[in-house]
């Protein structure tokens, strides 16, 4: 992508990566993604804020050239993840005098990461600011934000904040601002849902610590940059502050029909009783489509299988994914059958042992659903209704 100006002498000059489809070699990109990079020219200095994707480094490079940049005074690091600071030693290597400015935390990470100078990079501290000569750049510590190193760059006379991965988007697009709401919004929560949703009571601290900051612009590190920067920070409030809605999140595999039958059964059970349901196959699922849904999730009633007397993998997998994703879940439960016996329900719920939920009774069953089986999954139905109304749960669909 080529440069492009968001404010007088500040221009974004990152990559866009159309092609990318998987992200740490777990997390689907079905749109793609953008690596972000910033260049801040004062009338003294110059400040390149973020790097890129290493595979991306030879764009960054273009487009610095591209600006006749032929001296760069500082490197701001807000976060040493390699899509984002991968590209350093690149950057590094054709600058020789930039310094590099990280958090104490982010400053040893990129040492040990990116094989960094020690001698080139310096630690800043939270609050601090440096002088472009006209601009000023100030430096708010953001730690879990989603590594303990991370941190805000804000630009104070423009009022541009720059995020990292904070409001960011896997969205590839030519636009260089946020043009299609609704798209943006669902990349940013399945963002939010598969990055950044295991440090919400984190994120709420920091929301707090920039409610009074004056933003006209919010530079992410992905995604496109919101020029009405209210529509990213009303939809984190909700995400991370807003209780749970009135819906059971499903997620099973099924060998050979049966769980999948009790998972019909049940959906229709929650639905007539006005809860909203979200369903996955997990042998076929997008992950990232399961853990949006978490997002908003009451209850999540996991569907498995017993397979060598405990979960199907797939079951165990999201099992996995659910308590290492700590949604604002409120109750869990399980349905599933066997054949001879195991241990399949205990290995579920200690995997999700470190969630603050309530564990409702499971239904499991030997074999096909038979009459008393589908009694019993009306009853379980009966019950999460009954816990949703007893917490004012009560939004139902219509």
């Amino acid at each position: 992508m080529i440069p492009r100006e968001i404010g007088p002498r500040i221009y974004s000059i990152g990559a866009v990566d159309w092609d990318r489809r998987i992200f740490d070699e777990l997390i689907p990109l079905p749109d793609g993604t953008t690596y972000n990079a910033y260049l801040v020219k004062g009338n003294e200095k110059t400040a390149l804020v973020d790097t890129v994707d290493p595979s991306m480094g030879g764009v960054l490079v273009e487009n610095l050239r591209a600006l006749g940049v032929k001296n760069l005074d500082y490197i701001v690091a807000n976060h040493a993840e390699q899509d984002h600071s991968g590209a350093l030693p690149q950057v590094l290597k054709l600058y020789p005098d930039a310094k590099v400015l990280a958090s104490p935390k982010c400053k040893e990470m990129l040492v040990d990461l990116s094989l960094s100078p020690e001698s080139r990079v310096l630690s800043v501290g939270d609050g601090e600011a440096i002088s472009l000569g006209d601009k000023t750049l100030e430096f708010m510590h953001a730690p879990w934000v989603h590594w303990p190193e991370t941190m805000l760059t804000y630009l104070r006379e423009s009022e541009i904040l720059f995020t990292c991965d904070l409001f960011g988007s896997h969205f590839a697009s030519s636009d260089l601002y946020v043009s299609d709401e609704a798209a943006v919004y669902e990349a940013a929560k399945r963002y939010y849902a598969e990055i950044m949703m295991p440090f919400r009571t984190v994120i709420q601290k920091h929301l707090e610590k920039i409610k009074n900051l004056p933003i006209s612009t919010i530079a992410p590190s992905h995604g496109p940059i919101y020029d009405k920067p209210n529509f990213i920070i009303e939809a984190y409030r909700e995400w991370v502050s807003a209780p749970p809605s009135n819906l059971v999140v499903l997620p099973y595999v099924s060998m050979h029909g049966s769980t999948k039958e009790m998972v019909r059964y049940l959906a229709g059970c929650l639905v007539k009783r006005g809860i909203a349901v979200k369903q996955f196959d997990l042998a076929r699922t997008d992950i990232g489509k399961l853990a949006m849904a978490l997002v908003d999730a009451a209850t999540i009633v996991i569907g498995s299988p017993t397979t060598l007397a405990g979960p199907h993998p797939n079951a165990a997998f999201a099992a996995y994914l659910v308590g290492i994703l700590r949604p604002k879940l409120k109750f869990a439960s399980a349905i599933g059958s066997y054949g001879w016996g195991g241990k399949m329900v205990e290995q579920i719920f200690g995997m999700i042992s470190n969630l603050k939920v309530e564990l409702i009774p499971p239904v499991v069953i030997r074999g096909y659903p038979k009459a008393e089986d589908y009694e019993a999954l009306e009853r379980l139905a009966d019950a999460i209704l009954s816990k949703h109304e007893e917490h004012r749960i009560v939004d139902r669909i219509t």
